[in-house]
């Protein structure tokens, strides 16, 4: 009797552990909403994935829509104009904020009350009132929020903090210099429905300084720790205003720390795409060329090292939605002000706020502790 009984406990053991086990490795449900972001077209370049199923996808463009539906084999059924009817019809565990920058507001004021769980594309968005109502949403409802950049997936970006960890070798960050942008995203080809908003004033909150100002304000965070600037300076201007007339086509933000500054150069003029950025500590440099190749230097070894670092040296996730799968599965947890999340993205909405006003009045702004 006794054996019998061992037997039946360690079958319903497995059983247990294999149901949490597939469980835990269902797809996890996400619907988009929108469709005129660049970079939407992520999530139909990964078909050969299986944590994420596409459920659903609110687009009131109907030629936009109608155009994805052709080039990536869509059925039509996937595609809403309403996007209240949509979450309501489909029901999904997540949904991904692909429109413009305004809408990152209404995506998660639509979403946290079903309890579906928002991920938004850079930034959260450029208003700290409407980030403090998307905060508030999101602890009310307990969702995930997250903000995805594209260079929270580079390898440089989480080798540069380890490597900043080591006070002894490269001391404490005295001056970071960020540069993001390229040559302006018509020079670049981006298409119409995305132009529209991202030189969009209230759709996109502004233009290179909300575009790429953004990266170096997240990147600095994560560095400093959750660490706000006491205060904000920037200038913005317009080079280009046969193309750009309602917004800034460059700026330069300056965050002071008291004990470290970090000077952000956001352009739609660069010559050519970069995504680079330079970490001066006391006594040793981290410069980081692009998402693989970087340089350092210390007191100790003052002879340059150059060296190329891959993601899983560094434990980087190199697609989003993976990462988001994750997150909302329990597999990884999202630490304290790292590149996605709510309290280090909240800063960084706080940053460009006080960024846009600096710009605006030509004086410096200072942050609320």
């Amino acid at each position: 009797m006794k054996n019998l009984l061992l037997f039946l406990f360690i079958c319903f053991s497995f059983f247990q552990y294999s149901f949490s086990q597939h469980g835990s490795q269902q797809p996890v449900r996400m619907a988009m909403m929108g469709l005129s972001h660049g970079h939407s077209p992520w999530i139909f370049n990964r078909k050969d994935k299986t944590d994420v199923d596409l459920v659903g996808i609110y687009e009131p463009n109907t030629e936009l829509a109608a155009s994805y539906a052709k080039r990536y084999n869509l059925d039509e059924k996937l595609f809403f104009t309403d996007a209240k009817a949509m979450l309501d019809a489909v029901k999904p565990e997540a949904v991904l904020a692909f429109g413009s920058i305004y809408a990152h507001l209404e995506a998660v004021e639509l979403a946290a009350p079903r309890g579906i769980h928002v991920m938004v594309e850079k930034p959260l968005t450029y208003s700290l009132d409407q980030a403090k109502k998307m905060e508030a949403l999101a602890k009310k409802h307990g969702i995930h929020l997250l903000t995805n950049f594209e260079t929270s997936w580079y390898a440089s970006t989480e080798k540069t903090y380890q490597l900043l960890q080591d006070k002894e070798a490269f001391g404490p960050i005295r001056k970071a210099v960020f540069h993001h942008g390229h040559r302006g995203p018509k020079e670049i080809g981006v298409g119409k429905e995305f132009l529209d908003w991202l030189t969009d004033p209230v759709q996109n909150g502004g233009g290179a300084l909300v575009d790429f100002g953004c990266y170096g304000a997240n990147i600095m965070t994560y560095l400093m720790e959750g660490r706000k600037p006491i205060s904000v300076t920037a200038i913005t201007n317009t080079y280009k205003p046969d193309i750009y007339p309602k917004v800034d086509d460059e700026a330069t933000i300056i965050l002071d720390y008291v004990d470290a500054q970090a000077i952000i150069q956001a352009s739609w003029n660069w010559p050519f795409d970069r995504k680079d950025m330079e970490v001066y500590g006391k006594t040793g440099q981290v410069i980081s060329e692009n998402k693989s190749k970087m340089r350092t230097r210390t007191w100790d070894n003052p002879e340059e090292k150059t060296f190329e670092v891959r993601p899983d040296e560094v434990g980087v996730y190199v697609d989003p939605f993976s990462y988001f799968a994750d997150v909302i599965r329990g597999k990884i947890k999202v630490e304290d002000y790292s590149l996605y999340s709510l309290n280090n993205n909240m800063i960084v909405a706080e940053i460009l706020d006080a960024a846009r006003k600096s710009a605006e009045k030509g004086e410096t702004v200072f942050l609320g502790r």
